[in-house]
Order: C-alpha cells, then sequence, then structure tokens
C-alpha cells in the first residue's frame, strides 16, 4: 500500500512537471494570454489586454514608453485643469503619419491612445483591407474631452470625456475617398455595415467601454470608445 501511494504521488508530481513545462512553453509563443507578462503594442491583441492597459491607467511615463516603443508619432499635451471632476495631466495628441489621421486631431489620455495603436493596426485597417480592398486613411470623430456628466445617466455621474478619457468615432474615410459613417451605414445591409460591427466589436479587447447604436439612441451615430476603470474587463455593446 504504501509502495502504491509514493507511485501515486511520484505520478503526480511529474504530471505537475509536466503542465508547468507546457505552460511555460505555451507563454513563450503567447505573451499577450498570460496576465503577468507586460504589454507590449508589438504582441497580438489576447485575453489580457485589456487587464494590462488597465495596469498602466495611472502610469503616465510608463504609458508614453508604450508609445515609444511603438514607435507611434504623438505629442504630449499640457495638464488642463477644469472644474468638478474635470480635466486630465495624461494627455497626448496623435500626430498624423504614414497617410494615416484623425479629423480633428485625437487629444486624447494616454490609454486612450494605446488603444487606438492597437485598434488600427489589428482591428481597423485589416478589416478595410478585408472588406474594401484599401486602407483607411482617416478616421473622423466627435472630439474626446468635454467636461460634462454622462448623457442619459444618473445625476452627478462625470463622463469619461471629462478626463479625456474616451472619444466619439463618427466615421471612417478609405483610400480613393469613399467614407463609411455610423449614422449612414450602421442599419444598412452590406459590407459598409459588417465593416462597422466588426471595427466595433474589436474596439472590446483594448477598451473598457465600446457603446454603439445597438446601445441606445444616444449612440445612433457614433461609436464611444473610453478607458473608464474596470479592473480589465470590458463592457461592449
Amino acid at each position: 500500500m504504501a509502495h502504491a501511494r509514493l507511485a501515486f504521488r511520484a505520478f503526480l508530481l511529474v504530471l505537475a512537471t509536466a503542465l508547468v513545462l507546457a505552460l511555460y512553453h505555451w507563454g513563450k509563443g503567447h505573451p499577450q494570454d498570460l496576465p503577468w507578462t507586460p504589454l507590449s503594442l508589438a504582441d497580438p491583441v489576447g485575453r489580457f489586454t485589456n487587464f494590462k492597459i488597465a495596469r498602466v491607467r495611472e502610469d503616465f511615463p510608463a504609458c508614453r514608453r508604450l508609445l515609444d516603443d511603438a514607435a507611434e508619432a504623438y505629442r504630449v499635451l499640457p495638464p488642463v485643469r477644469g472644474k468638478a471632476t474635470c480635466g486630465y495631466a495624461d494627455g497626448v495628441a496623435l500626430v498624423p503619419s504614414d497617410g494615416f489621421s484623425y479629423a480633428p486631431r485625437a487629444e486624447i489620455s494616454c490609454p486612450v491612445a494605446v488603444g487606438l495603436f492597437l485598434w488600427e493596426k489589428q482591428v481597423l485597417q485589416p478589416a478595410a483591407r478585408r472588406h474594401f480592398g484599401r486602407p483607411v486613411v482617416r478616421v473622423d470623430s466627435f472630439g474626446s474631452y468635454a467636461c460634462r456628466p454622462i448623457r442619459g445617466g444618473r445625476e452627478g455621474r462625470w463622463s469619461e470625456h471629462a478626463r479625456a478619457n474616451a472619444i466619439d468615432i463618427a466615421g471612417f474615410r478609405l483610400a480613393g475617398g469613399q467614407r463609411i459613417s455610423i449614422a449612414g451605414d450602421w442599419a444598412r445591409e452590406g459590407r459598409e455595415a459588417a465593416f462597422l460591427r466588426e471595427v466595433r466589436n474589436g474596439a472590446c479587447s483594448m477598451f473598457s467601454t465600446v457603446l454603439s447604436p445597438d446601445y441606445n439612441g444616444l449612440h445612433r451615430d457614433h461609436l464611444h470608445l473610453d478607458q473608464a476603470p474596470r479592473g480589465g474587463w470590458s463592457f461592449c455593446r
């Protein structure tokens, strides 16, 4: 009996060792899917990308290093001190580069910039090429910073826009001039609507909140993307 127990324990030890080694080797090839590995904008988006972005939300220098390492073109904005809970100290302005830009220029918190970088490279451009055979050259927005409460929400709740921690996307311009808009194309059938839903769904992996016309009438003409503190989880609709 004692010999059998020892043999069983040895088997469990070997099995556990094999599982640890398998996880180690798998993790080396899939760092984006492990919660303890550092975020790199060169990695594919994974299960814990939102969680890793949340870790740099309060660390402006670390967030800027991510953009620097990815060679994202940006400049740091001076802090804004607004009334009540408004204002920001981690703002950046994305600079047009490689034929791609935001209109108006995206002036946002650094974590939103990280999300936009991943979204453009890993979701938006692949979707545009897949559906239209052309890249997106411009993203049209309704802006970011606005010192205001949440529209239609409970009284006293301030919007993530009040901290430049959100951006509202209105549409996209493709190379060649075609424009695709949330207001004009979301409710239609065809590749434009399929493209818009694909870029909405893809944004859920790198933003804390993604709201579209499917959420309510207040979002009938834009996608709302923000980095609200949710502990690495995402609300996407």
